[in-house]
């Protein structure tokens, strides 16, 4: 964006690599494997919480689910999919560690927060142990997970989605729900002030689309903490597929009972943050703001909120994003990819029980200038808004 790099910016790879429409922010670094060895001794591990604690918890599902954020029965269906993938073979030198065990120990990490260090006190297993073993459950599920839970959308996914969001929250034509949110982590060596955002902390950015029903449906993750306007949206896959329209998004159609207002196009809801497209809804600007735009506002915040409630669910049943996460920021990309998928499975349809904890927010995602096709388009949502047809009883009681 026009700034100087400093000697230590230039050090660190630039992004970007896609998988489908999840996507990484940056380039992978080449690195080495662990060496997977239990240093504790293969007596050890038997003596820690998987063959003990764990063990009781099998009688008492519902502290299990404490524990671990999820039920037997959805552990042993995310184990079905990436056990072949985190198999080891035993040799004659060591006893290689149990699937079971690996997923456990990965589900802990995400829903406790707890250091590896800690873990492998926990369970008695050896530092580098529990590492590859966390690194490994998380690297399965993002590549052998994502083409079933997280598929490219169709055009009748579009379509369920739309009328989802209709049905639910009273906004038509709408795709889903977007926002970015600061994944925190300790500082990183050699980075310079790539990953240091405006809250002071340091980041990477988790930026997702969310239907009706607070489902994950796009995720990007790894841009820098530091990325604001122009960056983010503009460079994602979503955001370069609804620009090309080369996402399988429906053509136009009429709003529910408004033939009158001709077709409209589908669209993408957001805040403040993000532009104003014909393909993407922002509210009005909060100055001398008439009935009318201050109702479209409140419609438009309506239905955009479910994507701050995924975002609330994901850090309640994931504890890891109430803590700075204190890994390579490449590992902390399968591991908020991997919490995403994790929450998919435990949780289709999501009830929240607990207020949720806001995850910090992101400015500007690209700039703000917009179309006299997209302004008069928000226009005729006010207007379809502030009608027969599309209004709603207490849509009025808001002021």
């Amino acid at each position: 964006m026009g700034q100087n790099k400093s000697p230590h910016d230039q050090t660190v790879p630039s992004k970007k690599a896609h998988l489908g429409l999840t996507s990484f922010g940056r380039r992978s670094e080449e690195t080495g494997e662990t060496t997977d060895q239990v240093t504790m001794g293969a007596s050890n591990h038997q003596q820690g919480d998987f063959y003990h604690f764990v063990a009781e918890l099998r009688l008492d599902s519902q502290r299990r689910h404490q524990y671990f954020r999820m039920s037997a029965e959805q552990m042993d269906h995310l184990l079905s999919y990436i056990g072949p993938e985190i198999y080891r073979q035993s040799t004659n030198y060591r006893a290689a560690i149990d699937p079971n065990q690996r997923l456990a120990v990965a589900l802990r990490f995400l829903a406790s927060g707890d250091s590896l260090l800690s873990l492998s006190f926990a369970y008695r297993l050896g530092l580098a142990t529990v590492q590859n073993s966390v690194h490994m459950v998380f690297a399965a599920i993002a590549k052998i997970m994502l083409p079933e839970f997280l598929p490219k959308p169709t055009e009748d996914t579009w379509r369920e989605i739309s009328l989802d969001f209709w049905e639910r929250w009273n906004f038509p034509n709408c795709l889903g729900a977007i926002d970015g949110k600061h994944v925190t982590i300790h500082a990183t060596p050699r980075s310079g002030s790539l990953f240091f955002n405006y809250k002071k902390t340091f980041s990477v950015i988790l930026m997702a689309l969310v239907d009706a029903q607070y489902r994950f449906r796009v995720i990007q993750v790894g841009d820098y903490g530091r990325t604001s306007d122009g960056g983010i949206y503009a460079r994602s896959a979503l955001g370069r597929g609804m620009e090309q329209q080369t996402l399988q998004v429906p053509s136009d159609a009429p709003l529910p009972g408004a033939a009158r207002l001709g077709n409209v196009p589908f669209v993408i809801v957001g805040d403040a943050a993000f532009p104003l497209k014909t393909y993407l809804m922002r509210p009005y600007a909060q100055q001398n703001l008439t009935k009318e735009k201050r109702i479209f506002n409140y419609r438009l915040s309506r239905a955009r909120m479910v994507v701050e409630s995924a975002f609330g669910i994901l850090a309640s049943r994931w504890r890891i994003f109430y803590r700075r996460i204190n890994l390579h920021p490449d590992k902390v990309d399968n591991v908020v990819v991997a919490a995403a998928f994790s929450t998919i499975i435990s949780s289709l349809h999501v009830t929240i029980r607990e207020q949720p904890r806001r995850m910090q927010g992101v400015r500007n995602m690209a700039g703000n200038r917009a179309s006299q096709d997209a302004l008069d388009l928000r226009d005729v949502f006010c207007q379809y808004f502030n009608s027969p047809e599309g209004s709603v009883a207490w849509q009025e009681r808001m002021y």
